[in-house]
Protein backbone atom coordinates (compact mmCIF):
# COMPACT_ATOMS: atom_id res chain seq x y z
CA UNK A 1 0.00 0.00 0.00
CA UNK A 2 1.49 3.19 -1.08
CA UNK A 3 2.11 5.93 1.84
CA UNK A 4 -0.16 8.68 2.02
CA UNK A 5 1.15 11.89 2.73
CA UNK A 6 0.95 13.94 5.45
CA UNK A 7 0.06 17.38 6.41
CA UNK A 8 1.78 17.39 9.77
CA UNK A 9 5.21 16.65 8.10
CA UNK A 10 4.53 18.85 5.25
CA UNK A 11 4.63 16.35 2.42
CA UNK A 12 5.09 17.18 -0.89
CA UNK A 13 6.15 14.14 -2.42
CA UNK A 14 7.98 15.05 -5.98
CA UNK A 15 7.47 12.81 -8.41
CA UNK A 16 7.94 14.40 -12.25
CA UNK A 17 11.10 12.56 -14.32
CA UNK A 18 12.29 16.68 -15.69
CA UNK A 19 12.52 17.98 -12.29
CA UNK A 20 14.79 15.22 -11.11
CA UNK A 21 16.50 15.24 -13.95
CA UNK A 22 17.21 18.94 -13.33
CA UNK A 23 18.30 18.52 -9.46
CA UNK A 24 20.65 15.98 -10.38
CA UNK A 25 21.98 17.52 -12.85
CA UNK A 26 22.84 21.15 -11.01
CA UNK A 27 23.89 18.92 -7.48
CA UNK A 28 26.26 16.76 -9.89
CA UNK A 29 26.86 14.26 -7.37
CA UNK A 30 30.60 12.40 -8.02
CA UNK A 31 32.02 9.07 -6.25
CA UNK A 32 33.70 10.05 -2.87
CA UNK A 33 31.22 12.94 -2.08
CA UNK A 34 29.74 13.16 1.27
CA UNK A 35 25.65 13.51 0.25
CA UNK A 36 23.03 13.92 2.72
CA UNK A 37 19.60 14.12 1.99
CA UNK A 38 17.13 15.53 4.21
CA UNK A 39 13.56 14.37 3.72
CA UNK A 40 13.94 11.59 0.84
CA UNK A 41 10.41 11.14 1.25
CA UNK A 42 9.24 7.99 -1.25
CA UNK A 43 13.14 8.18 -2.84
CA UNK A 44 12.44 10.28 -6.36
CA UNK A 45 15.70 11.89 -5.43
CA UNK A 46 17.46 9.58 -3.22
CA UNK A 47 18.03 6.75 -6.34
CA UNK A 48 19.84 9.40 -8.91
CA UNK A 49 22.01 10.33 -6.11
CA UNK A 50 22.87 6.91 -4.49
CA UNK A 51 23.59 5.59 -7.80
CA UNK A 52 25.60 8.65 -8.90
CA UNK A 53 27.55 9.21 -5.11
CA UNK A 54 27.87 5.38 -4.41
CA UNK A 55 27.06 6.01 -0.61
CA UNK A 56 24.33 8.64 1.10
CA UNK A 57 23.45 9.34 4.24
CA UNK A 58 19.66 10.34 4.72
CA UNK A 59 17.57 11.87 7.59
CA UNK A 60 14.10 10.97 7.38
CA UNK A 61 11.68 11.85 10.46
CA UNK A 62 8.41 9.62 9.08
CA UNK A 63 9.08 6.14 10.19
CA UNK A 64 6.15 4.80 8.19
CA UNK A 65 8.78 5.59 5.06
CA UNK A 66 11.84 4.18 6.04
CA UNK A 67 11.66 0.54 4.94
CA UNK A 68 10.16 1.56 1.57
CA UNK A 69 12.97 3.49 1.20
CA UNK A 70 15.79 1.11 2.30
CA UNK A 71 13.64 -1.26 -0.43
CA UNK A 72 14.06 1.13 -3.41
CA UNK A 73 17.28 1.68 -2.81
CA UNK A 74 18.73 -1.72 -2.68
CA UNK A 75 21.47 -2.59 -4.47
CA UNK A 76 21.84 1.44 -5.56
CA UNK A 77 24.73 1.60 -3.35
CA UNK A 78 25.95 2.14 0.28
CA UNK A 79 22.25 3.93 2.10
CA UNK A 80 22.48 4.87 5.55
CA UNK A 81 19.42 6.20 6.93
CA UNK A 82 18.95 8.39 10.03
CA UNK A 83 15.36 7.74 11.37
CA UNK A 84 15.59 11.63 13.06
CA UNK A 85 14.25 15.32 12.98
CA UNK A 86 16.31 17.67 10.86
CA UNK A 87 15.81 20.13 13.24
CA UNK A 88 17.53 18.47 15.79
CA UNK A 89 19.64 16.39 14.08
CA UNK A 90 23.41 16.88 14.67
CA UNK A 91 24.67 16.61 10.79
CA UNK A 92 28.53 17.69 11.95
CA UNK A 93 28.68 14.36 13.78
CA UNK A 94 28.44 12.36 10.47
CA UNK A 95 31.80 12.93 8.85
CA UNK A 96 33.78 15.46 11.46
CA UNK A 97 36.63 15.83 8.96
CA UNK A 98 34.76 16.30 5.42
CA UNK A 99 32.30 18.90 4.43
CA UNK A 100 28.66 17.46 3.53
CA UNK A 101 26.63 18.65 0.13
CA UNK A 102 23.51 18.87 1.38
CA UNK A 103 20.38 18.13 -0.92
CA UNK A 104 16.50 18.20 0.07
CA UNK A 105 12.94 19.12 -1.28
CA UNK A 106 12.31 20.65 2.26
CA UNK A 107 9.25 21.23 3.72
CA UNK A 108 7.20 24.29 3.03
CA UNK A 109 6.03 24.86 6.73
CA UNK A 110 9.37 24.17 8.31
CA UNK A 111 11.96 25.75 5.53
CA UNK A 112 13.14 28.65 7.28
CA UNK A 113 13.85 27.28 10.56
CA UNK A 114 15.61 24.69 8.71
CA UNK A 115 17.43 26.84 6.92
CA UNK A 116 19.04 28.61 10.23
CA UNK A 117 19.69 25.58 11.36
CA UNK A 118 21.89 24.39 8.40
CA UNK A 119 23.48 28.23 8.76
CA UNK A 120 24.39 27.03 12.37
CA UNK A 121 26.41 24.03 10.93
CA UNK A 122 27.33 25.56 7.93
CA UNK A 123 31.13 24.93 8.65
CA UNK A 124 31.08 21.80 8.19
CA UNK A 125 29.18 21.70 4.46
CA UNK A 126 30.10 22.24 1.66
CA UNK A 127 27.19 23.72 -0.91
CA UNK A 128 23.18 23.19 -0.47
CA UNK A 129 20.62 22.47 -3.12
CA UNK A 130 17.21 22.95 -2.20
CA UNK A 131 13.72 22.52 -3.52
CA UNK A 132 11.71 25.78 -1.34
CA UNK A 133 8.39 27.57 -2.00
CA UNK A 134 9.31 30.06 -5.03
CA UNK A 135 8.59 33.21 -2.74
CA UNK A 136 11.16 32.00 -0.26
CA UNK A 137 13.72 31.69 -2.96
CA UNK A 138 13.32 35.37 -4.03
CA UNK A 139 13.36 36.79 -0.69
CA UNK A 140 16.76 34.38 0.14
CA UNK A 141 18.42 35.94 -2.83
CA UNK A 142 16.83 39.64 -2.38
CA UNK A 143 19.10 42.77 -2.48
CA UNK A 144 18.26 46.05 -0.89
CA UNK A 145 15.63 48.34 -2.67
CA UNK A 146 13.94 45.15 -3.13
CA UNK A 147 10.06 45.03 -1.38
CA UNK A 148 11.07 40.99 -0.78
CA UNK A 149 14.68 42.26 1.45
CA UNK A 150 14.49 41.32 4.41
CA UNK A 151 16.09 39.34 7.80
CA UNK A 152 16.36 36.28 5.97
CA UNK A 153 17.94 37.79 2.80
CA UNK A 154 20.59 39.35 5.15
CA UNK A 155 21.47 36.41 7.40
CA UNK A 156 21.51 33.80 4.47
CA UNK A 157 23.56 36.25 2.23
CA UNK A 158 25.85 37.18 5.36
CA UNK A 159 27.18 33.43 5.31
CA UNK A 160 26.38 32.24 1.88
CA UNK A 161 26.36 32.65 -1.15
CA UNK A 162 22.75 32.15 -2.90
CA UNK A 163 21.61 30.85 -6.02
CA UNK A 164 18.33 30.17 -7.29
CA UNK A 165 18.19 27.77 -9.73
CA UNK A 166 15.15 27.17 -11.94
CA UNK A 167 11.89 27.51 -11.12
CA UNK A 168 9.12 24.41 -10.70
CA UNK A 169 5.18 23.94 -11.01
CA UNK A 170 2.40 22.41 -8.35
CA UNK A 171 2.14 19.46 -10.98
CA UNK A 172 5.84 18.42 -9.91
CA UNK A 173 4.50 16.98 -6.79
CA UNK A 174 1.67 15.01 -5.26
CA UNK A 175 -0.38 16.10 -3.58
CA UNK A 176 -0.55 19.19 -5.47
CA UNK A 177 0.93 22.61 -3.21
CA UNK A 178 -0.91 25.95 -3.83
CA UNK A 179 2.36 27.75 -4.65
CA UNK A 180 5.13 27.47 -7.26
CA UNK A 181 8.24 25.82 -5.85
CA UNK A 182 12.06 26.53 -6.66
CA UNK A 183 15.73 25.25 -6.27
CA UNK A 184 18.24 27.28 -5.21
CA UNK A 185 22.30 26.25 -4.18
CA UNK A 186 23.57 27.77 -1.19
CA UNK A 187 27.14 27.81 -1.01
CA UNK A 188 29.04 28.87 2.36
CA UNK A 189 31.47 31.57 2.45
CA UNK A 190 34.79 30.73 3.44
CA UNK A 191 35.79 32.70 4.23
CA UNK A 192 32.73 35.21 5.60
CA UNK A 193 33.30 38.27 3.19
CA UNK A 194 32.21 40.17 6.36
CA UNK A 195 33.44 39.04 9.35
CA UNK A 196 30.93 38.80 12.16
CA UNK A 197 32.26 39.93 15.72
CA UNK A 198 28.98 38.44 17.33
CA UNK A 199 26.42 36.18 15.32
CA UNK A 200 23.52 36.70 18.19
CA UNK A 201 24.44 40.25 18.40
CA UNK A 202 24.04 40.78 14.35
CA UNK A 203 21.08 38.22 14.51
CA UNK A 204 19.40 40.70 16.95
CA UNK A 205 19.83 43.32 15.38
CA UNK A 206 18.71 42.59 12.06
CA UNK A 207 15.46 40.70 13.49
CA UNK A 208 15.00 44.42 15.22
CA UNK A 209 15.39 46.41 12.14
CA UNK A 210 13.18 44.34 9.91
CA UNK A 211 10.37 43.77 13.15
CA UNK A 212 8.47 47.23 11.56
CA UNK A 213 9.51 47.86 8.01
CA UNK A 214 8.52 51.43 8.19
CA UNK A 215 10.72 52.60 10.96
CA UNK A 216 13.53 54.17 10.66
CA UNK A 217 16.58 52.87 12.12
CA UNK A 218 16.15 55.83 14.30
CA UNK A 219 13.23 54.33 15.53
CA UNK A 220 13.47 50.60 14.90
CA UNK A 221 16.98 50.16 16.59
CA UNK A 222 15.73 52.28 19.55
CA UNK A 223 17.59 50.88 22.90
CA UNK A 224 20.11 49.07 20.55
CA UNK A 225 22.09 51.73 18.29
CA UNK A 226 22.17 55.02 18.64
CA UNK A 227 22.05 57.77 15.74
CA UNK A 228 25.31 58.96 16.63
CA UNK A 229 27.03 55.01 15.97
CA UNK A 230 24.65 55.25 12.76
CA UNK A 231 26.33 58.16 11.40
CA UNK A 232 29.78 56.92 12.24
CA UNK A 233 29.07 54.09 10.60
CA UNK A 234 28.34 56.45 7.49
CA UNK A 235 24.73 55.77 7.70
CA UNK A 236 21.50 57.92 8.16
CA UNK A 237 18.85 57.50 10.71
CA UNK A 238 16.24 58.24 8.57
CA UNK A 239 17.50 55.19 6.31
CA UNK A 240 14.84 52.09 6.18
CA UNK A 241 16.26 48.24 7.01
CA UNK A 242 15.71 47.50 3.47
CA UNK A 243 18.50 50.51 1.87
CA UNK A 244 21.44 48.58 4.11
CA UNK A 245 23.37 46.43 2.02
CA UNK A 246 25.06 43.17 4.16
CA UNK A 247 27.91 44.46 4.80
CA UNK A 248 26.38 47.50 6.33
CA UNK A 249 24.74 45.00 8.76
CA UNK A 250 27.42 43.43 9.36
CA UNK A 251 29.63 46.56 9.80
CA UNK A 252 26.58 48.12 12.07
CA UNK A 253 26.66 45.43 14.46
CA UNK A 254 29.97 44.86 14.82
CA UNK A 255 30.36 48.60 16.15
CA UNK A 256 27.24 48.43 18.14
CA UNK A 257 28.23 44.78 19.49
CA UNK A 258 31.42 46.20 20.57
CA UNK A 259 29.83 49.37 22.70
CA UNK A 260 27.44 47.67 24.27
CA UNK A 261 28.60 46.47 27.80
CA UNK A 262 28.13 42.70 28.64
CA UNK A 263 25.65 41.90 31.09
Amino acid sequence: MEHRPRKRFGQNFLHDPNTIRRILSVVDPRPGERLVEIGPGRGAITTGLLRAAGRLDVVELDRDLIEPLARRCTGLGELTIHNADALAFDLCVLYPHERLRLVGNLPYNLSTPLLFRFLDQADGIRDMHFMLQRELVERIAAGPGSKVYGRLSVMIQVYCRAEPLFRVGPGAFAPVPKVDSACVRLTPHRPLPYPVRDPACLSRLVTQAFGQRRKTLRNSLRGLVDPQLLRAQGLHPGQRAEELSVEAFVRLANAACKTQVPP
